[in-house]
């Protein structure tokens, strides 16, 4: 089915994704070790050309190849992300040397990049972080304190941190660094989850850090992480309607092919019209996430309840359309190693980071009063 405005060209570098996902990148996702950072199959990402784009390419080109990966793959779909979502604030507000630095070994997949925000007490509330950056000299900071279920953590090569430089301030109070993965003073430990992903947290015992290391501007970091946030929003939705599309197109194969009452599981109207209610709300939340990202390449003023919208519907859809091809699968979809497994347990967690979906309806509502109080 072509879906929003996409040209044939778009289409096929689709299928190619897919086709990658599932012939080169799967095996070696298959072969690393849960909860650790699996760098064979982020150096293929590097090498396939696909970790450079996401510096070269808009919102759209981004929600492509997260749709297409996450449906032959969603450890490479994963891996990809987590470049991307560590890394961009340095690629949209880092200094030249610290661009130079990073983003070549990012783009080939020799660094592993990690995007440091939530904290035991600052998950949905981001504003409300406590990680300190106290003062050691004119330009000089000590950072204290905590983050947790970070990506990547404690494995990865340089994280974006995010830390309070003003006490009392809010939003207006956070300022991003740069932060190595060497510094004195910062350790971390793994987190067993429900996904069998990188996640851990982090300790900050008094960790040195310097004007050198500030991504934009002091006190103006909430701006950067809403700004990473902005552009990944709809590509998380693009995750979750991959997920979606993988679920649908097993089911539809399942049912066409079990016998069961005398005929086709298919031919059961109770189960067709639950495919046909799958098939419909993974194409809206399609189009919806497509619609976001051309805003977002657009340049459009309501990109953030675009975004919003666009992850909130995805990820509460793929949810829906997982369980229900669980359920149309029965027992063999409960086995580990089979497909639905491994989805069902990814399915759950976008609907809880980078904004939960209690966020994303509370940044929907916020837009659409003060549209109408700008009237």
């Amino acid at each position: 089915m072509t879906a929003f405005s996409l040209e044939p060209a778009q289409l096929a570098w689709c299928a190619e994704l897919r086709t990658l996902a599932a012939e080169r990148l799967r095996p070696l996702a298959e072969k690393g070790e849960p909860g650790h950072v699996n760098r064979a199959l982020v150096a293929e990402l590097g090498r396939l050309g696909l970790l450079e784009r996401l510096f070269t390419s808009g919102a759209l080109d981004l929600c492509l190849m997260r749709e297409s990966l996450a449906h032959g793959c969603t450890e490479a779909e994963t891996a990809l992300a987590l470049q991307g979502l560590g890394a961009h604030p340095v690629h949209a507000h880092g200094t030249s040397p610290q661009r130079a630095r990073w983003l070549p070994r990012v783009a080939d997949g020799t660094a592993v990049a990690a995007f440091a925000l939530s904290e035991p007490g600052a998950g949905s509330d981001a504003a409300a972080l406590t990680l300190r950056a106290e003062r050691d000299g004119p330009a000089r900071w000590r950072l204290t304190g905590e983050k947790c279920w970070i990506s990547n953590a404690p494995e990865a090569d340089f994280y974006t941190v995010f830390a309070r430089t003003a006490p009392d301030a809010g939003a207006r109070g956070v300022t991003a660094f740069l932060v190595p993965a060497d510094r004195p003073g910062l350790t971390g430990t793994g987190l067993d989850m429900l996904s069998p992903h990188p996640i851990g947290a982090l300790d900050f015992d008094a960790v040195p850090v310097t004007a050198e290391d500030v991504l934009g501007e002091v006190d103006r970091g909430f701006r950067v992480a809403m700004g990473t946030l902005n552009l990944f929003r709809p590509s998380v939705g693009a995750f979750a309607v991959g997920m979606a599309r993988a679920a649908l197109d097993a089911t539809l194969a399942h049912t066409a092919g079990r016998d069961a009452f005398g005929g086709k599981l298919k031919d059961l109207q109770a189960v067709s019209h639950q495919v046909a209610e799958m098939a419909l709300r993974t194409e809206a939340a399609r189009l919806m996430v497509y619609a976001a990202a051309t805003a977002y390449d657009a340049g459009s003023p309501d990109v953030p309840q675009r975004a919003a919208m666009a992850k909130l519907l995805a990820t509460e859809t793929a949810q829906y359309v997982v369980d229900t091809a669980v359920q149309l699968h029965g027992a063999r979809a409960l086995q580990r190693g089979h497909l639905l497994e491994h989805l069902y347990r990814e399915v759950r967690a976008p609907r809880v980071y980078e904004g939960a979906s209690e966020v994303q309806r509370g940044i929907i509502a916020k837009e659409l009063y003060a549209h109408q109080e700008a009237r």
